[in-house]
């Protein structure tokens, strides 16, 4: 299994991250993109790959430290350890942060990506016209929509840039319609598995603190929904998130 979005510098995991992770690779974990949120845990996430040899990681400042972003920095950041992409960068509307600065980041980063051929992770909260139209201004990106939360028209869309789809816990969820259409419709060569983890728990463990061996809760429901095996969804998702961020994965 490719957990294509985890947050193990999270202080959720600071009691027990090394028996965590020793875990999740027991249960059949094989690759772990980490991904940074602010100019910290860029710095965390670059630990984390360093330590551990089948993690990897994207630097970036997700909206909320829009103000705080140092492009220079995260452009130097991603010749440390194993960065495979910038992220997570992107709009979030649903929070009440200021929308110019986050405009701005979003823009400054996606520019870093494409001077470096570097995918992107990119957080739509609650922006999705806004997102669509800004990554139509850099065509040619490539990257993923993690934890997707937009209509079957917006996916469409978005896959037509040459863009993934993340899907988190979310798609387990009984009030998940939205997801579950996305997921029916859309084909299995662009969709990705993420746990977002600690956040974002399947069921049946919803509300716990995840992991990426719940990824295996995801699988099953995706496999569910497109009238596949777990092995098939799974093949092509960990395939789909290997050439995405160039990762070989055995």
């Amino acid at each position: 299994m490719f957990d294509s979005h985890a947050h193990y510098d999270d202080r959720a995991f600071d009691l027990d991250r090394d028996e965590v992770i020793e875990k999740i690779k027991n249960e059949g974990v094989k690759r772990v993109l980490n991904c940074a949120s602010s100019i910290e845990s860029c710095y965390t996430t670059i630990e984390l790959t360093k330590k551990y040899d089948f993690f990897y990681g994207a630097v970036g400042v997700h909206p909320e430290f829009s103000k705080d972003l140092n492009i220079n920095l995260i452009g130097d950041l991603t010749k440390e350890g194993k960065i495979v992409a910038i992220g997570e960068i992107g709009l979030d509307y649903y929070w009440d942060y200021d929308r110019t600065l986050q405009m701005k980041a979003f823009k400054e980063q996606l520019d870093l990506a494409r001077q470096l051929n570097l995918p992107v992770v990119i957080h739509n909260r609650e922006a999705h016209d806004d997102t669509l139209r800004v990554l139509k201004e850099f065509k040619g990106i490539r990257g993923v929509l993690h934890c997707y939360s937009g209509s079957l028209e917006f996916a469409r869309e978005f896959i037509k840039l040459g863009f993934y789809l993340g899907f988190t816990g979310v798609v387990t969820f009984k009030n998940a319609k939205k997801a579950v259409e996305v997921v029916r419709e859309i084909p299995l060569e662009y969709l990705l598995v993420e746990t977002d983890c600690p956040y974002m728990a399947p069921h049946p463990h919803r509300g716990e603190r995840n992991d990426s061996s719940y990824l295996k809760y995801i699988i099953e429901k995706i496999a569910e929904i497109k009238g596949k095996t777990f092995d098939e969804v799974n093949k092509a998702t960990s395939k789909n998130a290997s050439e995405l961020f160039k990762i070989v994965c055995i």
